[in-house]
């Protein structure tokens, strides 16, 4: 793709990847494919903007199992899964488990670049939003303790008076740490800062 990204293919059926292949290299997509789970287990970039389309079924390690392996690896690469007509309870399985779509044999070429399309956007969709939780969580990191403690009391919706009391300092003490936590974490209203907790929590 010409953003730098990648569709990885893995499917046992040489004809199939072939035929992917031939697919996005008319619409100048960037594509590795791999015969088997194993052989992209060990090639894959897990850093890499990309997408998996991945067959379901497989010798050895089924699609399936390489999605677990995958999520217990802990990397979020959206799948789409190539499935048969009895494949489908397997196809909804692994939707459960955070594939994005799936696709049944045979499909036409613009149904599976559309869903190919899609799950890049998806992807970089999460990366822009995992590199806003690394900033978040790294401002937020730069708080002292006393300073920690007053930001989640703020966005708890508690007021200077009652925190004052609680963490048994003047309320005075209590408006200068609040003012160190909005300058450290560059925000400029509460709003910022709920949203910022709210931002930590969800990921």
């Amino acid at each position: 793709m010409s953003d730098g990204g990648v569709v990885y293919v893995v499917d046992d059926d040489e004809p199939v990847r072939d035929a992917i292949g031939m697919l996005l290299d008319t619409v100048g997509v960037t594509y590795e494919a791999f015969p088997d789970a194993q052989a992209f287990l060990g090639a894959f970039d897990q850093n890499a903007h990309a997408c998996l389309v991945l067959d379901i079924r497989m010798p050895g390690m089924s699609g399936l199992e390489l999605q677990e392996e995958l999520n217990n690896r802990g990397v979020n690469l959206p799948i789409i899964f190539i499935t048969g007509h009895g494949d489908i309870p397997m196809a909804v399985e692994a939707m459960r488990r955070g594939a994005v779509d799936f696709i049944r044999k045979p499909f036409r070429d613009q149904e599976l670049l559309d869903r190919i399309h899609e799950a890049m956007a998806l992807d970089e969709a999460q990366r822009l939003q995992d590199a806003n939780v690394d900033e978040a969580r790294t401002l937020v990191d730069s708080l002292t303790p006393r300073e920690t403690e007053v930001f989640e009391r703020v966005t708890d919706g508690q007021a200077n008076k009652v925190i004052a009391i609680e963490l048994g300092i003047s309320e005075r003490t209590v408006e200068i740490h609040r003012s160190q936590v909005m300058h450290k974490t560059e925000s400029r209203s509460l709003a910022d800062l709920v949203r910022l907790k709210l931002m930590l929590e969800r990921a």
